[in-house]
């Protein structure tokens, strides 16, 4: 059980904690995970994890039998929990186990909070510059979305190809907002995660005692998925002898789960996703050209940020605004200089780049109201100060010496006795007040 003090820690967090014991029962949940969920501490403990939260996460891999099974911790796993009442709740999770003195496994803890970027922003994202939350107007993302709208009424598969980074799974998001499956499953997996014999029980599900660790029955995400969609990211990346079993999903809609024979049948629309080049890839006998061809029926290339440039200012913008509601600072515009870095950069690693870069300026970010030259990373910057932190240290510059005359004239000019305030000798007060100026005091 939990100490009192322990549960004091716990209830001090702002994110909700669940800790579990090695037979997956909850022994104890903090009051923001009570609050968050609309659910009594009392309702709660002694239950099943999954019986409590009823995540989808739960019937895919319980992420502590996850890192039980893996040795890693889980960061910022995305899933739905559900509140009192069946009304839903995005959030992110973190996931750790918890051993004893010998380090032998004796429970788990889950914390969470909510996924705030999921609500905050679809506001924002509800203008004529976004697409299903793609931001662009190049004449490339156009045609991209015209693509998508034509799409609309087949069930049919598709390719997204494109460089890491550009935004590969938001294209699948739309495409299935504007599919007749919009309102069925939609299961997402990426192939390249997840060792062989994972990734086979994660699609197909397993049977009890298949393999070690299978201690119960468990279905894959393509039944997850049925009458629905299932997006195979990162495709290129699945053993050449489980694409066997992909091809007979996608031609017949029938598999086996691992370590059973029975057939299962689904009805599952397919998009891919890829940032290899999968001709080659058949070139080089790692990837079945009978799949590629199954597959590419509807093939959706997503351009590299460098080659919409007319792009570049308006995703740096959605960011600001992003950013400057996560961080909570006045920030709302890009400085002049800072823009023409922005536009002059060839952005290697595309939107997720560019976003990161924003991000990194308000971090950086201490008084200015734009994000400035100053304030991008290094790596995109001419290796020069610019006007922005010329400013604010002069702005800094300032503040320090009104404050050294406020403290002069609370203490009628006594520099003896504003240097003990300060902590520093007379001669730095004298110093002080005579860069600014002001040494006939």
């Amino acid at each position: 059980m939990i100490d009192k003090y322990s549960q004091y820690i716990l209830n001090s967090l702002s994110e909700g904690v669940i800790v579990l014991d090695k037979e997956f029962k909850i022994i104890s949940i903090n009051r923001a995970a009570g609050k968050l969920l609309n659910k009594k501490k009392e309702d709660i403990v002694g239950m099943v994890c999954k019986n409590f939260c009823l995540s989808e996460q739960c019937e895919l891999m319980c992420p502590i039998s996850e890192i039980l099974i893996t040795g890693k911790n889980i960061y910022d796993l995305e899933t739905v929990y559900q509140k009192s009442g069946g009304e839903t709740l995005p959030v992110k999770i973190n996931a750790a186990v918890l051993q004893d003195e010998n380090n032998e496994p004796i429970g788990g803890v889950i914390s969470f909070q909510e996924k705030k970027d999921i609500i905050n922003y679809k506001n924002i994202l509800e203008n004529d510059s976004h697409y299903y939350g793609i931001v662009g107007k190049s004449e490339q993302m156009i045609e991209l979305f015209n693509t998508i709208e034509e799409i609309k009424e087949t069930d049919t598969s598709v390719l997204i190809s494109g460089e890491t980074g550009v935004g590969k799974e938001l294209v699948a998001n739309a495409i299935v907002e504007t599919s007749r499956r919009k309102n069925k499953p939609f299961v997402k997996i990426n192939c390249a995660v997840l060792p062989e014999t994972l990734l086979a029980s994660e699609l197909f599900g397993h049977v009890r005692g298949a393999f070690t660790d299978a201690t119960r029955d468990r279905i894959g995400r393509f039944e997850l998925a049925d009458t629905g969609t299932i997006f195979l990211d990162e495709i290129g990346e699945m053993p050449y002898n489980m694409q066997t079993q992909l091809l007979r999903i996608i031609q017949e809609g029938t598999f086996e789960r691992v370590g059973e024979s029975k057939t299962q049948k689904v009805d599952v629309r397919i998009i891919a996703a890829t940032n290899k080049n999968l001709e080659e890839e058949i070139v080089k006998k790692k990837f079945r050209e009978d799949l590629y061809y199954r597959l590419n029926v509807i093939p959706l290339k997503v351009p590299p940020l460098r080659e919409r440039e007319t792009d570049i200012l308006l995703i740096a913008e959605f960011f600001v605004r992003k950013f400057a509601e996560k961080y909570k600072k006045n920030i709302h515009n890009i400085s002049p200089g800072a823009i023409e870095i922005l536009n002059n950069y060839k952005w290697p690693g595309n939107v997720r780049e560019l976003e990161n870069a924003i991000e990194y300026s308000f971090i950086r970010a201490k008084r200015s109201d734009s994000v400035c030259l100053c304030c991008l990373p290094p790596h995109i910057r001419p290796q020069k100060e610019c006007k922005e932190k010329l400013d604010a240290r002069q702005l800094e510059i300032d503040d320090r010496a009104n404050e050294l005359l406020h403290l002069l004239r609370k203490n009628n000019w006594n520099k003896t006795r504003v240097a003990e305030i300060l902590g520093v000798d007379r001669s730095t007060v004298h110093r002080r007040l005579k860069s600014i100026n002001q040494s006939e005091f």
